[in-house]
């Protein structure tokens, strides 16, 4: 980006959203109707200080980029656009947005609905046609997913319908539970330490890929998503069998939520706070060339001191529910 101008030296105008709450008035029905607009305003406050703050973390968007908004038809996207397109208006750097959806031509699939909602917006948007859903359906047996390879194909359109666009960012519309499911199905069925990162480079190289609804919770998305009455497209068109082992997961964390609230949250910050020295990655951390210092550490084994937290361990429920 040329003259570009970093988020970060200005990033009060991302995260402090100038929303105006709106007025108490009225008793019975209309008290009613004044609290849920009072809820409905810090929620949208609280999705556009969480963008912003991603953006800012990560640097996500700078001055003059053309940010590409993968728009599939679903609550998370359809917010994505939303809140992105809100910031806009106010940020302190100039970018353009452009929503962008894949028809792979599934069967039943509505193509009239987001070129009707977009329209109405008065946004750029481009329709990308393209038949992987009978590709899918020859390489793929009856009865198995198909998320997989439908999801590599997609993804390779998306990196060439970026490029004929121009776009230097492609934005998706995972959310923190979506990341923190992705760590712990690599954890329990991949072996590796591993999710999704808030700003990635593409598979090929070419491209920058930002998440700016990392630090957003779900619910809050199923909120906003039923305030604002998004034109909502399901995901089960193509027949495909549901992610089984994300199901699972995600009722996991969902229950540890609603038994523990704030786990969630938690768990996030830990992946913001990763300390190499004391997991087990000989890749990450010089484990054999370590010397004795005779120094004092903050690092150092503690490993014959009791662990205190500010809540009290305890058992992890819905642990269960996951079978290897």
């Amino acid at each position: 980006m040329q003259g570009s101008e970093t988020i970060a030296s200005m990033s009060a105008a991302w995260i402090e959203p100038e929303i105006a709450a709106p007025a108490l008035t009225g008793q019975g029905d209309a008290a009613r109707a004044a609290r849920i607009e009072r809820e409905t305003h810090k929620l949208e406050k609280r999705l556009c200080r969480q963008v912003g703050q991603a953006i800012t973390d990560y640097d996500m968007i700078g001055e003059g980029d053309k940010v590409m908004v993968c728009l599939s038809g679903g609550k998370d996207s359809y917010t994505l656009l939303d809140i992105l397109l809100k910031m806009q208006q106010r940020a302190p750097v100039r970018f353009e947005i452009v929503a962008v959806n894949l028809d792979q031509k599934q069967p039943g699939f509505p193509a009239d609905v987001l070129p009707a909602y977009l329209s109405k917006l008065g946004i750029p948007f481009h329709i990308e046609n393209q038949d992987t859903y009978s590709i899918v359906k020859d390489k793929i047996p009856e009865g198995k997913t198909m998320c997989s390879l439908c999801s590599r194909l997609r993804r390779g359109i998306l990196y060439r319908v970026a490029d004929e666009l121009g776009a230097t960012r492609i934005a998706l519309g995972h959310h923190r539970d979506d990341i923190l499911q992705t760590l712990f199905l690599n954890m329990f069925f991949g072996g590796k330490l591993k999710a999704m990162p808030p700003k990635l480079v593409s598979d090929d190289g070419r491209h920058i890929v930002i998440r700016p609804l990392a630090y957003v919770a779900e619910k809050d998305i199923v909120r906003w998503a039923t305030h604002r009455d998004f034109p909502i497209i399901p995901c089960t068109l193509c027949g495909s069998q549901e992610n089984l082992q994300r199901k699972q997961v995600s009722a996991m964390l969902q229950e540890w939520e609603k038994k523990h609230p704030g786990r969630l949250e938690n768990m996030f910050s830990a992946l913001q706070n990763v300390v190499p020295s004391h997991l087990a990655d000989g890749t990450h951390y010089d484990f054999k060339g370590l010397q004795a210092t005779g120094m004092p550490s903050e690092d150092g084994d503690k490993a014959f001191d009791t662990e205190s937290f500010d809540t009290p361990a305890t058992s992890l429920p819905g642990l269960q529910i996951v079978r290897l």
